[in-house]
């Protein structure tokens, strides 16, 4: 193309529903007007939702007709139904990891990497955030660049990016104004094995303290010993496992319940921690991403991450839930406590000790998606609000879901 199209909003929209639908839905591609007008208004994997009818779906569909970036054709079958494709991806020669990142961005606006990578999972696999910012680099390096990056904003971990297809809503960063997107992915941005080097380290240089602290929390925490109690019923005797277990009060609390409850942890200090103040329990060193099953049984009954996938990426969370699930008994559950929110936040220092440690913040319906991803049915969660005569200072989200 001699120049790129400038779009106006509701043209963006209806150019990246056809873009995403030829690819999700091939079956009901190419669209009609009423299908593309629905894709246009949906609640999910839109911003912002909107709420166009017919008659302005029609006019950005004729539109992009005139520009060459939409094509008309007939559906054949029954009645003759005019429907439409796009052309866009042949105009601007996309390839597909291309055409699957501009596609996202005029469906949804400004992003980081991360961001991009996780909700373009059905367009394209990216391999990690390292690969989405170089095929952004390529968009923007060509001779018509399509793409350009933002200027950080000071409460931004990562810079976003727009398509330069037509004016985007950028966002403000006024003071009360909502939080940008959050790029979940930048704490792997050097690499997995360098983040869980962090938290081993971090978690090994506070276990003392941080057991101290930790050790009796349960008796001012309610809600929680509400789903722990649930967790024993439903086990009575059979095996549990706690991944992360950190100084094993959890696991200890449900092993005192009559449960044969087992603790693994990433950091050595901290299951000599709750070796020490749990005795008569057992606790061991291990990576709740290999798993296993119980050697007294045909799977666990339960497996609780309380709070130990709080330092994943949000790209690491589907197979880390999947690597949890895998060794369930049928009827089983899984149990995840984690922050709620959006935002990444890091910790330099804690319990008087330099820390190199960020924690990762989900939002209900993301987490209650992965669970139900990995075949886990009847998903419950529970937000709720800091206890502040605890010092907390974020809101807590539980999940709970069973296996079939």
């Amino acid at each position: 193309m001699s120049d790129l199209p400038v779009l106006t909003a509701e043209e963006q929209r209806v150019l990246g529903v056809l873009l995403e639908k030829e690819v999700t839905v091939p079956a009901s591609y190419p669209m009609t007007v009423n299908a593309v007008r629905t894709g246009c208004n949906q609640s999910s994997s839109r911003e912002p939702v909107t709420d166009h009818d017919e008659r302005v779906v029609h006019e950005a569909l004729r539109t992009l007709k005139q520009a060459e970036l939409a094509a008309v054709t007939w559906d054949d079958r029954g009645r003759r139904t005019l429907k439409y494709v796009q052309t866009l991806s042949v105009r601007l020669d996309l390839a597909d990891d291309e055409r699957a990142l501009l596609t996202v961005l005029l469906l949804r606006g400004a992003q980081p990497p991360g961001a991009l990578r996780a909700r373009t999972e059905r367009l394209h696999a990216f391999a990690d955030r390292d690969e989405v910012a170089a095929c952004l680099e390529r968009m923007a390096g060509r001779a018509q660049p399509l793409v350009e990056q933002l200027p950080r904003q000071p409460r931004e971990q990562d810079a976003r990016w727009v398509h330069l297809l037509g004016p985007v809503d950028q966002g403000s960063a006024a003071p009360g104004a909502a939080a940008p997107d959050v790029d979940r992915d930048v704490v792997i941005a050097g690499g997995a094995d360098v983040r869980d080097a962090k938290v081993r380290a971090s978690y090994g240089a506070i276990a003392a303290p941080y057991a101290e602290a930790l050790t009796d929390e349960l008796a001012g925490l309610p809600f929680e010993r509400w789903l722990l109690d649930r967790v024993a019923a439903h086990a009575g005797t059979d095996p549990v496992v706690e991944v992360g277990c950190g100084p094993g009060h959890v696991t200890a609390y449900l092993a005192d319940a009559g449960v044969d409850a087992t603790g693994i942890d990433l950091t050595p200090e901290m299951v000599e921690e709750a070796r020490r103040r749990f005795p008569d329990g057992v606790y061991e060193v291990g990576d709740l991403r290999t798993l296993m099953r119980p050697l007294n049984g045909s799977g666990w009954a339960v497996v609780l991450g309380w709070y130990s996938l709080i330092h994943l990426a949000a790209s690491e969370l589907p197979g880390a839930v999947e690597a949890l699930v895998r060794p369930i008994r049928d009827d089983g559950w899984l149990l995840l406590a984690l922050h709620a929110g959006a935002e990444v936040r890091t910790n330099r220092s804690w319990f008087d000790q330099e820390v190199d440690l960020d924690f990762v913040f989900h939002e209900p319906a993301d987490v209650v998606a992965v669970l139900e991803r990995a075949g886990l049915v009847d998903v419950e969660w529970y937000r709720r609000g800091p206890v502040t005569a605890r010092g907390e200072s974020t809101q807590r989200l539980y999940v709970l879901g069973r296996k079939p």
